[in-house]
């Protein structure tokens, strides 16, 4: 599922398929997107580059064509790849940073950058 919160500038995404399952915050407002992955128990945070990411009315266009259409043919899809790095907890200077909803997602997880 997911909720757009324009007035937030804020991308609630809920994967729920088992094993897979996900919860993905896009924060256009501070620049960042955060995944927490639950059967990893850690959190990826990313810096959106705009060149990459669909705009916030395009992703809700993108999500509509999806739920209207069951198959999107379109150039701008959203993938990303992790790779093992260095974890740590979140820090104050890290939620000063990433905001209040993606330190809601992430409290008490390793974070990946």
């Amino acid at each position: 599922t997911m909720t757009i919160h324009s007035e937030e500038h804020i991308v609630d995404v809920h994967v729920r398929s088992g094993v897979f399952s996900s919860d993905t915050i896009f924060d256009y407002s501070r620049g960042y997107i955060a995944t927490r992955l639950f059967s990893r128990n850690a959190c990826f945070i990313m810096k959106i580059k705009k060149e990459l990411i669909p705009e916030l009315q395009e992703i809700g266009r993108l999500a509509f064509e999806k739920q209207t259409m069951k198959d999107l043919y379109s150039p701008n899809n959203v993938w990303a790849q992790f790779q093992a790095g260095n974890s740590r907890l979140g820090r104050l200077k890290d939620w000063i940073l990433y905001g209040k909803h993606i330190e809601r997602l992430c409290t008490g997880l390793p974070l990946y950058q």
